[in-house]
């Protein structure tokens, strides 16, 4: 993000100080912009999504060290595909093209089918009514918003779940303790998802 950045407006290190944890691409972009005193029509701000993807895909393709998947990820992820009682779709903050992009280097996009990005909504809390539409839109299960259950690692996760009446399962290997994510009101807390029966259980439940 910060090499489009400056890429567009030759401003190094733009997001420095931004909040970037739990929010949406646009609503990060938009507090570099206003902090650097870019208007929020300007057209070369329209820009940088595609400008941003691009720069992505050659920062995938450097060698390097990755963070890599969390544990238990791909495991529940096997678990949950073969069941028929469950839908897996997608409610990220990322722009759809860069959510692929992270996505299917770790080989993880495949598990998918549709949901809701961050071009969908700025504000993270409209995405989950938007990810419903369009899963039932795109042939998966028509189910009530409050059916859904979010999983995150962050707060405002949490808060997209709770605006919309749906259960959260918040997991601390992001930049959120445990307390900090059962403060926020989370339903069920994990260090991480590697206990796949334990996480099974309380999507079930």
């Amino acid at each position: 993000m910060a090499l489009a950045f400056d890429e567009l407006f030759a401003v190094p290190d733009a997001f420095r100080g931004i909040p970037m944890p739990g929010r949406t691409d646009s609503w990060i972009l938009a507090g570099a912009a206003a902090a650097h005193g870019i208007p929020a029509d300007s057209s070369t701000l329209a820009r940088f999504p595609q400008a941003y993807v691009k720069h992505l895909a050659r920062e995938l393709e450097k060698p390097g060290p990755r963070k890599g998947v969390m544990p238990g990820v791909r495991a529940l992820l096997d678990a949950l595909s073969a069941r028929d009682d469950v839908h897996l779709a997608l409610l990220t903050g990322n722009y759809e093209a860069a959510a692929q992009l992270k996505l299917e280097y770790f080989d993880l996009w495949r598990y998918f089918s549709g949901g809701a990005f961050g071009d969908d909504a700025p504000d993270r809390n409209g995405l989950l009514p938007r990810a419903v539409v369009h899963v039932a839109s795109c042939g998966g299960p028509a189910v009530a918003v409050s059916d859904a259950i979010v999983i995150g690692d962050t707060p405002l996760d949490v808060a997209c779940a709770q605006s919309a009446g749906a259960r959260s399962i918040a997991v601390a290997t992001g930049f959120h303790t445990i307390e900090e994510l059962r403060a926020a009101g989370a339903d069920v807390v994990f260090d991480d998802l590697s206990d796949t029966a334990a996480v099974l259980r309380s999507l079930l439940r």
